[in-house]
């Protein structure tokens, strides 16, 4: 039986940025009433109104610039995500749908008016994702694995002051691992009709395994140009559009990494989306789970016969010799966030 292992390929550019999940305390679950619903359903009805304020801090934006007809079938496998409505808590101005905890997802919902609304999720790991909510479903992985999970959303007060709108503590027993990396999310935003699943099925006709779609993917993704003006503007909350990015033909670094594992994922390759530190700049990479490979720590780029560290975000604009020179044996990169 072939071994299911692990490759790690980073998809980062050197860039000093302004946004992306920072750490915070959020406040204590509130009690609430419970209203008469359904059997089928389990719906815990929150407080219309809170008065707890807490400061949020804005999220950085990673940005950073360093300076033959194959066998596998290339049709696209998008996941899709769903509300189902069997476990979900609620109140007047938002809902939290925990049904699909076992594949490593949420859905919050919010329906209020307040133009600017954050949503923390907190995992057994004490890591702290912050994110920004624009209204209706959106989907959230739930990155630390089985365990207990603190979700709050926040309405803006003023400035960085926040109220908070509903929190539920939730508890997750993810019985498919490759869930959080299967199935499109805010950061990761992909459905069937994507013009960049589209381009993941062009790119995979004729290979062989999914080394080979990796391979032509990576490629791909090393013709973007970086967008320095972008990086430069961007501000916090900023969420990439993968097939926006792939028709503007520039991006930053969290840009590249969102139509890899876009791509990737909608070609059935389990891929994380990774946010942390090259040195001191911020960045935006990507690991891959591969059939037979193993895990590779750091950056790699594989020629067909050995490993070697690389950056292809970076070999989007930098040289062979400052590439490898910077990256070493990869311990510059240090993981802070999983999408």
């Amino acid at each position: 039986m072939n071994k299911r292992i692990a490759l790690s390929l980073i998809v980062s550019c050197a860039c000093v940025c302004s946004a992306c999940g920072q750490t915070s305390s959020a406040p204590d679950t509130l009690p609430g009433d419970t209203a008469a619903i359904p059997e089928e359903t389990q719906v815990s009805v929150l407080p219309d109104e809170t008065v707890v304020l807490e400061t949020l801090p804005e999220e950085e934006v990673p940005t950073a610039a360093l300076g033959a007809s194959g066998t596998r079938d290339n049709t696209p496998v998008c996941y899709v995500p769903t509300a189902s409505g069997i476990t979900v808590y609620s109140n007047a101005l938002a809902e939290i749908d925990a049904s699909n905890t076992a594949e490593g997802y949420i859905m919050v919902n919010y329906k209020g008016t307040n133009p600017k609304v954050k949503l923390q999720i907190t995992g057994g790991n004490g890591v702290t994702y912050t994110y920004t909510l624009g209204g209706g479903y959106e989907t959230f992985p739930l990155s630390a694995g089985s365990g207990s999970y603190k979700v709050a959303v926040y309405e803006n007060v003023s400035g960085n002051q926040y109220a908070l709108a509903i929190s539920q503590t939730i508890s997750a027993n993810i019985t498919n691992a490759n869930g959080p990396y299967l199935y499109p999310n805010q950061y990761v935003n992909f459905n069937a009709g994507s013009q960049v699943v589209a381009k993941a099925k062009q790119l995979a006709e004729g290979c062989s395994n999914e080394l080979d779609v990796v391979t032509k993917i990576y490629n791909y993704a090393t013709t973007i140009t970086y967008d320095y003006t972008k990086a430069n503007s961007v501000q916090s909350g900023y969420i990439p559009n993968p097939d926006a990015i792939m028709q503007n033909g520039t991006g930053i670094c969290l840009d590249y990494a969102s139509v890899m594992a876009s791509m990737l994922r909608s070609q059935g390759i389990p891929t994380r989306l990774e946010v942390g530190y090259a040195g001191s700049a911020y960045h935006a990479w990507i690991s891959t789970y591969i059939t037979d490979i193993g895990w590779v720590n750091g950056v790699i780029e594989f020629d067909g016969v050995n490993w070697s560290l690389m950056d292809p975000t970076f070999a989007a604009s930098a040289g062979d010799s400052t590439l490898k020179n910077f990256i070493g044996d990869g311990s510059n990169y240090k993981t802070k966030y999983i999408y």
